[in-house]
């Protein structure tokens, strides 16, 4: 019954909340370690940048919006479709965020040496901007007419009113979500960017032992920086895939095995999971790269704190004009 909360709906709903809580939290520290280290200014961060605001919307809107899904709100048809085709295109625009990451790290190892010359800010601008065009189409499909409103008039389970208890599977075609969705648009980019963090490990280990069996020098700065960054964001695509596959296994079944049951506690957690995905990931920046991590100590000492304390930032940034080898091993 609406309204009236079980046990697991109520232990849900709080953990939803701390997860909203520190995905807008933590992303919006990310967003803001950009803004005030320009040496994090380059094409891999402005990707990062775009990750995060989709983030922040996750625990913005899109947690608030679940939320009240769970309770089991009576809404219009187009209204709880519209609810579910955010959290799709928002979906969508993380895994395209993720895919132009991968495909700028192959091109730094691949063509170093022109690399600044082909991937300019511009170039850079106008991929996000694409990526998010694609999300929006991908994502709203659905309200073009791929959804369940047919079905439900055809069963009666809709009135001329069009008023449902609005839940994901009830608006949303189980095979839009596998055919198209899973099969066309999820599954496809992390297979792809498997094989591209494949090959950029490839040929960051090819150039590193070229260069110990060439000279017998230590291996050069850029190719182990290039290295370490690109085991960070590995780290981050390993994480998400880990987040999203059960509950995209879970649609599987619902479309192939429609007699199968599905425990509630089996969704919730595939759910929670793809929430706190949005907020795995400044963790893994704080731990795994340096320049935010020391971003991210200057705002808390300085913001937080109200302590007055100067950090190296942009003089770190000024001398990275001039001494990139140097300062970009530190990462």
């Amino acid at each position: 019954m609406p309204g009236v909360l079980s046990p697991a709906q109520g232990l849900y709903i709080g953990m939803e909340v701390a997860i909203a809580l520190s995905s807008v939290l933590g992303n919006v520290m990310v967003i803001w370690a950009v803004k005030i280290n320009r040496s994090l200014r380059d094409t891999t961060f402005c990707f990062i940048v775009s990750l995060a605001l989709a983030d922040i919307a996750v625990g913005a809107l899109v947690i608030p919006l679940a939320i009240t899904i769970s309770i089991g709100l009576l809404t219009h048809f187009y209204s709880c479709l519209l609810v579910a085709c955010t959290v799709l295109v928002l979906t969508q625009s993380s895994i395209l965020a993720l895919l132009a990451i991968a495909f700028d790290r192959y091109l730094r190892v691949k063509i170093p040496t022109s690399y600044k010359r082909v991937v300019t800010p511009r170039r850079a601008g106008v991929a996000v901007v694409v990526c998010w065009t694609v999300a929006f189409l991908v994502g709203l499909t659905p309200m073009l007419g791929w959804n369940n409103l047919e079905t439900l008039q055809e069963n009666g389970s809709i009135g001329p009113d069009l008023l449902i208890t609005c839940q994901f599977e009830t608006v949303i075609s189980m095979e839009y979500m596998v055919y198209f969705n899973f099969f066309g648009w999820v599954l496809p980019p992390l297979l792809l960017m498997l094989i591209i963090y494949a090959e950029i490990f490839y040929m960051i280990h090819w150039q590193l032992n070229k260069k110990v069996s060439a000279s017998n020098a230590d291996p050069s700065k850029y190719y182990d920086k290039e290295l370490k960054l690109a085991k960070s964001l590995a780290l981050v695509l390993f994480l998400f895939a880990l987040s999203w596959l059960p509950l995209h296994i879970l649609n599987c079944i619902t479309l192939f095995c429609p007699t199968c049951h599905k425990p509630m506690f089996l969704i919730y957690i595939a759910i929670l999971l793809t929430h706190a995905n949005s907020a795995v990931n400044p963790v893994v920046y704080a731990f795994r790269i340096k320049k935010f991590r020391t971003a991210f100590l200057k705002i808390w000492k300085q913001y937080f704190l109200c302590r007055d304390i100067r950090f190296a930032g942009n003089q770190t940034s000024e001398r990275t004009d001039n001494q990139e080898p140097q300062e970009q091993n530190a990462i």
